[in-house]
């Protein structure tokens, strides 16, 4: 509220004629007491759009957050991404699923990174095919919990994915992720996402912003077309991921809103690393409430069998 309070008695305080002229050279955030959300409330207002931030109150109103977002909380069935010791996780598959058991999943997606992101161990088709025979065999073997087949997959700057097709169509779950030329310019990052959202291979775009935002870690969001990806999402019936790590929790709440609005499923993900951080779900759960989310648009809401024939859906 009161930073609301603040921008508004700026702008009052320079007039409607300064307020144009500061809108149109790209100066508004020069102002005391405007920042980012306030300059994209005064220029969505000044365009007669109704702000994404009002739009996104007025579909939460009257509905406690912490009953909302536990309620969503407890739809979810399982977690589409998760990462272990074979690229840059922290712990086994047994170890990663063991933690799935006790969260009271019923399945777990693993999704460890493929070959271009060497930083993280990405893996080769040789390895990612051993992986498979690993899972099958715990399959085999752990009872109470479901392990999926899956790859966090790097989309390249050409909309490609970085693994054979024909081993991708072998996964139970793609997540697609852009993590190389996170400034590429706007309309060129909007290709390469639809590209990869057209990818038949493809289930989840994952954290779509690619931002960070802890102080060891800080780093701005990619820009893209939101409108036109979300559009493809739903036209392609793919899943925008709401990672629910605590350094990224993306996409922003303005895109999540946007996604809402354009008839997207979601995934909320923990994007864990570690056993613990399975229970990162909470976060993602908060943001989606707080964004008009709900459960039928939740992929992972789906039980396993339900949720592996959407993805399937996609190759035919």
């Amino acid at each position: 509220m009161r930073a609301f309070r603040s921008a508004a008695a700026t702008i009052a305080e320079i007039g409607g004629e300064a307020t144009n002229a500061r809108t149109a050279n790209g100066t508004l955030r020069e102002l005391i007491g405007i920042g980012d959300v306030t300059e994209r409330t005064i220029l969505e207002s000044l365009r007669g759009e109704e702000p994404v931030y009002l739009r996104r109150l007025e579909s939460t109103e009257g509905h406690p957050l912490d009953e909302g977002a536990a309620e969503l909380r407890a739809a979810l069935r399982g977690d589409c991404h998760a990462h272990t010791e074979a690229s840059d996780g922290g712990a086994t598959i047994r170890e990663m699923a063991e933690a799935a058991i006790e969260i009271g999943h019923e399945y777990l997606v693993i999704t460890d990174h493929s070959p271009r992101l060497t930083v993280a161990n990405g893996l080769s088709p040789q390895r990612l095919r051993a992986q498979l025979d690993e899972i099958a065999a715990l399959n085999a073997e752990l009872i109470g919990l479901r392990i999926l087949t899956g790859i966090e997959v790097d989309i390249n700057e050409d909309g490609s994915l970085d693994q054979a097709p024909d081993l991708l169509a072998r996964l139970d779950v793609v997540v697609g992720s852009v993590h190389s030329a996170l400034r590429m310019e706007a309309r060129a990052m909007t290709v390469r996402m639809v590209t990869a959202l057209a990818d038949p291979n493809l289930d989840i775009l994952g954290h779509c912003t690619g931002r960070m935002k802890t102080r060891k870690r800080n780093r701005p969001e990619s820009t893209f077309d939101a409108e036109i990806v979300f559009a493809a999402a739903a036209r392609f019936d793919k899943a925008i991921e709401i990672n629910s790590r605590p350094e990224r929790l993306d996409p922003p709440k303005r895109l999540l809103r946007l996604a809402v609005e354009a008839g997207c499923r979601v995934s909320i993900d923990s994007d864990a690393h570690a056993p613990g951080q399975l229970f990162w779900l909470g976060n993602g759960c908060e943001r989606a409430f707080l964004c008009g989310v709900a459960a039928p648009m939740i992929v992972n809401a789906l039980d396993a069998d339900d949720l592996l024939a959407w993805t399937a859906s996609h190759g035919v």
